[in-house]
């Protein structure tokens, strides 16, 4: 039987702050700020899952691009504010997957952000897209979300 506890499901990737110098002239983060976090959370998401980048090169001959991203801003941050990205599994293709991450503020729990991210795997020699191979799938299998 799977381990579905919430920290397994979705790791936490990145912890951060909101600094003065992230706001903009209405004295909250401005939205160019979230994407450098979720950017940065989206590096640590394939180790979080169990899954090296070296691996995919040496293994498999492959890595991943970036096809698609997409932030909804659901509730404001501003300077003192402390937030956790989580990240999870929304879908898995056959030659893609795409990856929901949450930014909640770290002491409230409140929501203030999403992020949905698609990436391709990608042979480098031919340029052009891959088949994910089976233990990827398997590996993130293990963090995806219920529908």
């Amino acid at each position: 039987m799977p381990d579905n506890r919430p920290e397994l499901l979705r790791p936490e990737l990145l912890r951060g702050v909101v600094h003065p110098w992230h706001h903009d002239i209405f004295g909250h983060m401005n939205v160019r700020h979230y994407a450098p976090f979720f950017d940065d959370a989206s590096f640590f998401l394939y180790a979080a899952m169990d899954i090296s980048i070296n691996w995919l090169i040496e293994e498999f001959g492959i890595h991943i691009v970036s096809a698609k991203a997409e932030t909804n801003f659901i509730k404001e941050l501003v300077a003192g504010d402390g937030f956790i990205i989580d990240g999870a599994v929304s879908r898995i293709g056959r030659r893609s997957v795409t990856f929901h991450q949450r930014m909640t503020h770290v002491e409230t729990g409140a929501l203030h952000a999403t992020y949905n991210l698609t990436e391709v795997f990608f042979d480098p020699k031919t340029r052009k897209s891959a088949p994910m191979p089976d233990e990827v799938r398997q590996r993130l299998t293990r963090h995806l979300l219920p529908e």
